[in-house]
């Protein structure tokens, strides 16, 4: 008679969401061994000490863990565990990623399409901006598209743009060699960020648009490839042209700013702005306000954020010294360089505690 204690398979299998045909498998591959089989009849029996072993052998196949590997994890330390997981996690991401890309190119290859040249760009100033504007994008399962990254050509000039319904951040390229004409597409920013190596080891990228995706000709180094989103961008001009007049601005030393908010202990920002220059406000009483010296002309401002959207806005302006153009409490906030005017990204305050 086996241990009162003991699990039938049955039972054991719907404890641990493991079928039992999954628990006999297991069992031959000495992952999991019934702790106890009836000499008679072969039933096997399973201890409730089994169950979190089992639980986690389930997630570790769901996650598609070769049985292998699954083995080296249960029977590893917490530390060598984690460290398995991330590795497996990280191959399997880097092959579905692989996959994706190989399936554009043979999609594009079996609708015969021929690429459409668009424009040419310096691989270094090309891969920083791109890289700035990818700050802005977020994993969205409602709105796919904020992952992508709009590119848009003109004969004159190349604009990149991104938002997370938070930040919208743009740029705008001197082409290397114009446009034949205007073209617009929203680029999967994922794809575009892990092609960011070899793109800045180019002196020259070619753009060219398939009806899946585009290509990046990189001179001396192997094409990159990466798909176009097929759902709408949102409308950005739109918003931008509805903006209200900026009636404070703001210009302040991007190294002081960063430091202040680095070394502000909330998730939440105030700023107080006024003649004599930018205040962050404490987080709570026992901490003093903190002073930045800045260039404040205009009407007093008190205005709050999420420091994990004024916090990159300010690190990727380029140059030295920041403008921050504010228009109200509740209001977009305009955050590019002082001096240079073609990265601009837009900051969504969040409501006070106070008034304004």
């Amino acid at each position: 008679m086996p241990n009162s204690e003991l699990m039938p398979i049955g039972i054991f299998a719907r404890r641990t969401g493991l079928t039992s045909s999954a628990l006999r498998f297991y069992a031959d591959s000495e992952l999991l061994q019934p702790a106890e089989v009836d000499p008679v009849s072969g039933y096997r029996y399973y201890s409730a000490d089994q169950v979190a072993w089992a639980t986690a052998l389930r997630s570790l196949r769901e996650i598609a863990m070769p049985l292998t590997s699954v083995a080296a994890v249960l029977n590893a330390g917490s530390d060598e565990a984690v460290r398995l997981i991330d590795e497996h996690v990280a191959t399997v991401l880097e092959d579905a990623a692989a996959a994706l890309r190989t399936a554009v190119v043979l999609k594009s290859s079996l609708v015969d399409t021929p690429s459409l040249p668009i424009t040419a760009l310096k691989g270094p100033v090309f891969a920083d901006a791109v890289e700035q504007v990818l700050t802005a994008t977020a994993h969205e399962p409602e709105m796919p598209v904020l992952v992508g990254l709009r590119l848009e050509a003109t004969p004159e000039a190349v604009t990149l743009t991104a938002t997370d319904r938070y930040r919208l951040s743009t740029r705008t390229l001197v082409p290397g060699e114009p446009a034949t004409s205007a073209w617009a597409a929203t680029v999967h920013g994922d794809e575009l960020r892990a092609a960011l190596t070899e793109i800045r080891r180019s002196t020259l990228v070619r753009v060219e648009a398939t009806r899946h995706g585009i290509w990046l000709r990189l001179a001396d180094r192997e094409d990159q490839h990466c798909r176009l989103l097929t759902e709408e961008f949102p409308d950005y001009r739109l918003m931008l042209a509805s903006l209200p007049e900026v009636n404070t601005r703001v210009t302040v030393s991007k190294d002081l700013l960063l430091r202040a908010l680095e070394e502000h202990p909330g998730e939440r920002v105030a700023l107080r702005l006024a003649p004599h220059g930018m205040n962050i406000l404490p987080a709570g009483d026992a901490h003093p306000d903190v002073p930045i010296p800045a260039t404040v002309t205009g009407q007093d401002l008190r205005i709050s954020f999420q420091l994990t959207t004024l916090y990159p806005a300010v690190s990727t302006a380029i140059g030295p010294e920041v403008m921050l153009d504010l228009r109200g409490a509740d209001q977009p906030v305009t955050i590019r360089s002082a001096d240079r005017g073609d990265l601009t990204t837009l900051a969504m305050p969040i409501k006070s505690h106070h008034s304004a």
